[in-house]
């Protein structure tokens, strides 16, 4: 209850700061695009592109952390870039204004940034309930192979073992139907327990 509580309350504080300070970035860059010449509604969705594209790698960054697969290198780059470019736009927003003022008006930029990327540090250590599940499952399996005492499989972990198994075999894997009429599990049930185990691509 401890850890959930902590986890729930970060995450509210994390997004309530970067709710703020991406309302204020955005002011900010909207009056520097504005003042070079840009106007109606290009004017108003210049932003939104460098904060999406700040959104949109940290996305895909997160999705291939949780996949346990190495980072794209276009995401990397892309997040580098966007960056860069809030921090930029938000800095030349306060340069009239001297070296303190460039300061203040790139902390919110700095802030929206360290704060969605701690929302994203977030998310990545907390494992979903069917990942857990499934590494329950096999954690079971192992320990009783490895003390060398007989296997006496569950419902869940015979589903598991049926549907990994028939991914090498020939033709398509086991249905979700089949797997449920043979085990007795609700097929709602069967499909968490296979969800993370995807089928090989040829």
């Amino acid at each position: 209850m401890t850890d959930r509580l902590i986890r729930v309350t970060t995450a509210f504080a994390v997004v309530a700061v970067a709710a703020v300070a991406a309302l204020i970035s955005y002011a900010h860059m909207l009056d520097l695009v504005r003042s070079h010449g840009e106007t109606g509604a290009t004017a108003l969705l210049v932003p939104f592109t460098v904060d999406g594209l700040i959104w949109a790698a940290s996305m895909v960054i997160l999705d291939a952390s949780r996949r346990n697969r190495p980072v794209p290198a276009l995401a990397g780059w892309s997040l580098a870039a966007g960056i860069c470019a809030t921090v930029g736009a938000n800095v030349a927003h306060g340069a009239a204004h001297g070296a303190i003022g460039a300061l203040v008006s790139a902390w919110p930029a700095l802030a929206l940034v360290g704060s969605f990327e701690l929302l994203m540090t977030l998310t990545r250590t907390t494992k979903s309930p069917s990942t857990s599940a499934q590494e329950g499952l096999r954690t079971g399996l192992d320990q009783r192979v490895r003390h060398g005492t007989e296997v006496e499989q569950t419902p869940e972990q015979a589903v598991l073992a049926e549907y990994q198994a028939s991914l090498n075999g020939p033709g398509r894997p086991v249905s979700q139907r089949y797997l449920s009429e043979k085990h007795g599990i609700d097929r709602r049930k069967v499909k968490r327990i296979i969800s993370t185990t995807n089928p090989p691509r040829g």
